[in-house]
């Protein structure tokens, strides 16, 4: 089976799970923004909960089928039309041969992910058949979507009907809370700032995608004095070189934090203000520009509890489509 691209979107590729295990050679994790929409999406038509899908931004692809296929649509209220006709969101629904597969207006959240029973089987690159575009990776050609490609979709029967939840489908709040770990370089900013950071309420900058979302709004950092080290740069936020871990909040200047998402690079000389627990990475991957948000500060204990909660989640959406 396959699936024509009649038009594209505004930036649709193909995700999973991603592909850890090379970030110490400068390979980003990619994957889905938001993994437990991808996660829940798959399970809704009876994938694997990696299988590839399609992760549209802001404004869906149009979609020809070749055969009779199952689909399901989470994450953004992006909704889904079959021939014009609208269908559910976090739902499978059914798609016959040389049915067309639109989509209306965004109302809510930023990306959407669309799971065809099967699977997209495009090739494995490097353990995964997720796009890094920067480095022209993995995906359909290591690339966004264009009218005319030809997607191969995998065997699957698939099952229409089954739905998620509401109490499961998470997504961010008003305004969005995004729980961080205070890092190593906490020590670098004073205690003044510290306290304002957790306190302002900052908004998502235009510079919002998959290698990392900016922030604004909020008041600059004042950072404590000291002596240049030998190997950094000369600005107070700058440091010799470091990784970065995914998450991690670095904040060029002192003025704007910068969230590091699923494509990032894995190391550089700006400090890191701390790290946002993995268990909200998804919510940033719904994030519009310009939505309000807060960064809340978080233990080690509590940031473990949130990965577990999370854990819990996608586990109650298994258990509800099995």
């Amino acid at each position: 089976m396959a699936i024509n691209v009649i038009k594209p979107g505004l930036s649709t590729t193909v995700q999973d799970l991603g592909r850890p295990g090379y970030y110490h050679i400068g390979i980003p994790t990619s994957g889905g923004m938001d993994m437990l929409s991808l996660a829940a999406a798959n399970l809704a038509v009876g994938n694997p909960a990696g299988a590839a899908v399609l992760e549209a931004v802001f404004m869906g692809p149009e979609l020809e089928f070749t055969a009779d296929a199952v689909v399901a649509v989470t994450g953004a209220d992006l909704p889904p039309k079959v021939d014009g006709v609208e269908q559910a969101g976090w739902e499978s629904f059914p798609v016959k041969k040389g049915q067309v597969l639109s989509f209306a207006f965004l109302k809510a959240g930023a990306r959407a992910y669309i799971a065809v029973s099967g699977g997209i089987d495009v090739p494995v690159v490097l353990g995964s058949r997720s796009t890094y575009t920067l480095g022209a990776l993995g995906g359909f050609e290591g690339r966004k979507l264009q009218a005319g490609d030809v997607l191969p979709v995998g065997q699957g029967a698939g099952k229409a009907g089954r739905s998620v939840p509401a109490a499961l489908r998470r997504m961010p709040g008003g305004p969005a809370e995004l729980r961080m770990l205070p890092g190593l370089y906490w020590h670098r900013i004073t205690e003044a700032a510290g306290k304002g950071f957790f306190e302002d309420t900052w908004k998502v900058a235009p510079e919002a995608d998959r290698i990392g979302y900016r922030f604004k709004a909020g008041r600059p950092l004042e950072f404590e004095p000291r002596e240049q080290p030998f190997g950094a740069g000369s600005d107070p936020s700058n440091i010799v070189d470091a990784c970065y871990p995914y998450g991690s909040v670095q904040v060029p200047g002192g003025t704007e934090p910068i969230v590091l998402h699923r494509d990032a690079v894995s190391g550089g000389g700006y400090f890191m203000l701390g790290t946002v627990v993995s268990a909200d990475m998804d919510l940033i991957g719904q994030l519009q520009p310009h939505t309000p948000t807060r960064f809340v500060k978080v233990s080690m204990e509590q940031a473990l509890q949130a990965r577990h909660d999370r854990k819990a989640v996608l586990d109650g959406i298994a258990a509800a489509l099995a």
